[in-house]
C-alpha cells in the first residue's frame, strides 16, 4: 500500500524505556475516505501508559506516544464517511481498528481480535505509515469512522474522557455478568478502574461494597456510590463477609491475595480480574472446587458495547472523578500515579500542547 500523504502535529513521546516524554513532532496521515480527523481536547492517563512507556510488560515498540482514552471534536472527514460531520464531540478508546474478519470481530467483541491487539491506539501496527500506532497525548488523530464513538452532549468531556478505559474496563465484566438488584457485589480497590466500577454497580442495582486497604477511603467510597466499605487488612471484617457475594470484581494491579476474594463468594459466584499485577499469584484450588465458584477476566469492550456504556453514562450522568493537568506535568502525574495520588483519574488539557 502506497504511504499516504501526511501532517504533522505535536505530541509527547518516549524513543526508549528509560527516557522522559518529551515534546516532539510526529505524522498523521491525512484523512483517507472512511478516516475522521479528531482535534484531540482531552486525553485520560491510564495506568496502562505508564506500563506501556516503560515497557514494563515487555513488547512496547518505540518511540511510543501513550494515551487511549481521548475526546476530541471532528475537524475532517473522508468523503465515504457518514457517521460523522465536522464539528461532532466524538471519542477513541484503545483500539483503532482490527481484524474485522475473525469471529471475535464479527460480533463487536473485537478487543479479542484473533489477530490480538494489533489496532491498539498506541503499540499497535500502523498499516499505513509503518512502525507503531501513536496515541492520544497529541493534538490530533486519524481514525477510521467505524472505531470513532459518540459523545453524549450533556457529559462534561473532560470527566468523560477516562470512560473510553476506565469506564468500559469496569462495565463490560458487570454486564457481561448481569449484575442487576438483588445482587450482592464486591469492588476490589477504590483506584481509577475500582470507582467506576462502584459507580457502575450501584447504577445497575446492586448492593455495592467497596473492599480496602485504605481506612482514610472509607468516606470517599460511600460518596462515590458503595453501600457498605471493607478494610481488608481487617480479618474480622473479612471473615463477616464471607460466602455472600455473587460476583467480585477485582480491579487491583498490585501483587496481593486473590483467595481472600475466592472466599467472599457464593457457590456459583465469580471473581473477575481487570487488574494487572505484575507477577502469577497463587490461586487455591479447593475455595473453587468446593462451592462450584469461577474465576475470570476481562478485557476493555468492543465498540458496541463501548458505545452503549457512553450512552449509559449519558442517561445516569456518569463520569470519572478527575484532576487536571497540563501536558508538561505528565512525568510527574506518572510518579504520583505510582503512589496512588489521584483521585481517581489524571486528565491532561490538551490546548496546553499548542
Amino acid at each position: 500500500m502506497p504511504k499516504p500523504v501526511c501532517y504533522s502535529a505535536k505530541a509527547y513521546l518516549t524513543p526508549n524505556a528509560t527516557t522522559p516524554l518529551a515534546p516532539a513532532t510526529i505524522e498523521r496521515r491525512q484523512p483517507l475516505e472512511k478516516d475522521v480527523r479528531i482535534q484531540i481536547l482531552f486525553c485520560g492517563v491510564c495506568h496502562s501508559d505508564l506500563h506501556f512507556a516503560r515497557n514494563e510488560w515487555g513488547f512496547t515498540p518505540f518511540p511510543c506516544v501513550p494515551g487511549h482514552e481521548i475526546v476530541g471534536r471532528v475537524t475532517e472527514v473522508g468523503g465515504g464517511v457518514t457517521k460523522f460531520k465536522v464539528g461532532d464531540t466524538v471519542g477513541v478508546g484503545c483500539l483503532i481498528d482490527s481484524c474485522r474478519t475473525c469471529p471475535s470481530c464479527r460480533t463487536g467483541l473485537e478487543q479479542y481480535c484473533d489477530k490480538g491487539l494489533e489496532g491498539g491506539t498506541y503499540g499497535g501496527v500502523d498499516k499505513y505509515l509503518g512502525g507503531p500506532t501513536l496515541g492520544g497525548y497529541s493534538q490530533s488523530i486519524v481514525v477510521t469512522e467505524d472505531f470513532v464513538l459518540r459523545m453524549p452532549a450533556n457529559l462534561d468531556l473532560a470527566s468523560a474522557a477516562p470512560l473510553l478505559c476506565a469506564g468500559i474496563t469496569t462495565y463490560s465484566p458487570l454486564r457481561h455478568w448481569k449484575v442487576g438488584p438483588g445482587q450482592k457485589v464486591g469492588i476490589v480497590g477504590l483506584g481509577g478502574l475500582g470507582h467506576m466500577a462502584v459507580k457502575f454497580a450501584r447504577a445497575f442495582g446492586a448492593h455495592v461494597v467497596l473492599f480496602t486497604t485504605s481506612p482514610g477511603k472509607v468516606a470517599d467510597a460511600k460518596r462515590v456510590g458503595a453501600h457498605e466499605v471493607v478494610v481488608s487488612t481487617d480479618e474480622a471484617q473479612m471473615q463477616a463477609q464471607a460466602g455472600s457475594f455473587d460476583l467480585v470484581l477485582d480491579a487491583v494491579s498490585a501483587t496481593h491475595d486473590i483467595n481472600a476474594y475466592l472466599n467472599l463468594l457464593k457457590r456459583d459466584g465469580n471473581l473477575v480480574l481487570v487488574g494487572v499485577p505484575p507477577e502469577p499469584m497463587p490461586l487455591a484450588a479447593l475455595p473453587l472446587i468446593f462451592r462450584r465458584r469461577s474465576f475470570s477476566g476481562s478485557l476493555i469492550g468492543g465498540l458496541p458495547e463501548t458505545q452503549e456504556m457512553l450512552d449509559f453514562c449519558g442517561e445516569h450522568n456518569i463520569t470519572c472523578d478527575i484532576e487536571m493537568i497540563r501536558m508538561e506535568q505528565i512525568n510527574d502525574a506518572y510518579e504520583r500515579m505510582l503512589k496512588s495520588d489521584v483521585k481517581y483519574r489524571f486528565v491532561i488539557d490538551m490546548a496546553s500542547l499548542q
